[in-house]
């Protein structure tokens, strides 16, 4: 027994120094520094399996046997957690979400990777590209951080509603029809994340083109997949101009706070919170945008060739993910409490009344609840902390929350299949009819 305890702590001891040295690779290396707070955790997983594996040689064998039953145990029940989230709690298999959308369409769900498919698309169509998010860019030490995608061309987003949404990107490489630009006067400008962006739909039916329609009036969305509020404050003070009448900006209560501790450990977006008059006027340097999401694509597409060369198939790919206890994970990520940056978000809230005062623009804080609210009836934990904040600023709080979800009978159908993601078309479509409707009625109480 004494050789058993021996050899599990000394496997223990080497896999927890390489279990950090892994950790420190991709956060600090790998990431540049631009992921710190992703890997927090991890972080402080490896350092406790450390300090356990160095207690171990101090401490008597009889402890030391308890010790390795408490690790045993706990490592065998994740795998059996993560085992039951793999295959015992599935919302609706996707066997029944295919035969759902072939039923309501006639066609079949689309079943290939955004790679897959841009690959398949790019021998019809040479500028056909993918989505790549600023976020992309954290960890690259590049002289310029884009905000944006490439620009005029068909761009790949992602499916969750059956089928792959595709949009013509406009000048600055954004979700518009281009046209839009050259209007005198552009009542709305859409600030926020991939709900902004459109994701997963097509035109007509995100919220910009919706927003449109309704107002029959310009509207520009300047919305990126992954983005967080300090993103969202540089895109506004890169793209934002006298003709704007009214800026909206967007919050979902899911991942903002998160992506804002992200956003700050980027230098070059860093410098948009810390100086007030900070721009990289990416307006001028689109080139230089297309050539770095084109490389940042170029890139990607030789990562998909080279895990494709290795000829892995389904079933190593589903068992590469429960090794790596990937639903386990993304649950503990999901649920964490996002206790931090709210003092930097009050004063990037702050700075962007200062933008659009001094813009002689209306300013509108509209709120995204997310999926868990109404899946797992939990309550976001600074929602009344955000609302009282907005509200004590004199800033019109449009809550979807209050002034949508919660009047219907379920939630869950505004959602792809009701399963976990962003809203389908008809969550888009009604969601922009709350937010219209409480502007226009706004404007007219002025």
């Amino acid at each position: 027994m004494n050789k058993i305890l021996k050899y599990f702590f000394n496997l223990l001891l080497i896999f927890s120094f390489i279990f950090f040295l892994f950790i420190y690779y991709r956060a600090e290396i790998y990431w540049n520094g631009g992921k710190t707070n992703y890997y927090l955790y991890y972080y402080i997983f490896s350092v406790l399996l450390l300090i356990i594996s160095l207690l171990s040689y101090f401490i008597s064998n009889e402890l030391k046997k308890y010790l390795m039953i408490i690790l045993i145990s706990s490592f065998f029940s994740l795998f059996i957690f993560e085992y039951y989230l793999v295959f015992l709690n599935k919302n609706i298999t996707n066997t029944l979400k295919y035969e759902i959308y072939k039923k309501e369409t006639g066609l079949e769900f689309d079943k290939r990777s955004r790679m897959q498919i841009y690959k398949d698309l790019k021998k019809k169509d040479k500028n056909i590209k993918v989505k790549v998010s600023p976020a992309r860019f954290y960890g690259q030490d590049n002289k310029i951080f884009p905000l944006s995608g490439v620009s005029f061309s068909n761009t790949i987003y992602c499916n969750e509603n059956g089928y792959y949404s595709i949009y013509q990107s406009d000048r600055y490489g954004f979700n518009n029809p281009d046209e839009e630009w050259n209007k005198k006067k552009i009542d709305f400008l859409l600030i926020g994340d991939s709900f902004v962006h459109g994701a997963c739909v097509n035109r007509p039916n995100d919220i910009g083109s919706v927003l449109r329609k309704l107002s029959n009036s310009a509207v520009l969305n300047l919305g990126y997949s992954s983005n967080g509020p300090l993103i969202e404050l540089a895109t506004l003070k890169e793209y934002l101009d006298k003709r704007v009448k009214n800026v909206i900006w967007f919050f979902v209560e899911g991942n903002d706070l998160d992506n804002l501790k992200d956003n700050l450990s980027n230098k070059i977006l860093k410098n948009y919170y810390s100086n007030n008059s900070f721009k990289q006027n990416l307006k001028d340097k689109q080139e230089k945008i297309d050539l770095l999401v084109n490389s940042m694509i170029n890139n990607s597409e030789i990562e998909y060739e080279k895990r494709n060369n290795k000829k892995k198939n389904i079933l190593n790919k589903k068992l590469i993910s429960f090794i790596k206890l990937s639903k386990t994970r993304n649950l503990l990520r999901n649920q964490r409490k996002q206790n931090y940056a709210l003092v930097e978000f009050e004063n990037i809230i702050e700075n962007v009344i200062t933008i659009t005062k001094k813009n002689n623009s209306n300013f509108y804080f509209v709120y995204l609840p997310d999926y868990s609210r109404y899946k797992n009836k939990t309550n976001y934990p600074f929602y009344k902390n955000i609302k009282n904040m907005i509200n004590r600023k004199n800033i019109k709080f449009i809550d979807i929350h209050e002034q949508f979800f919660l009047k219907q009978n379920n939630p869950l159908d505004y959602f792809p299949f009701g399963e976990h993601g962003h809203y389908n078309q008809d969550g888009y479509r009604e969601i922009t009819k709350v937010i219209f409707k409480s502007i226009k009625s706004d404007n007219l109480n002025e």
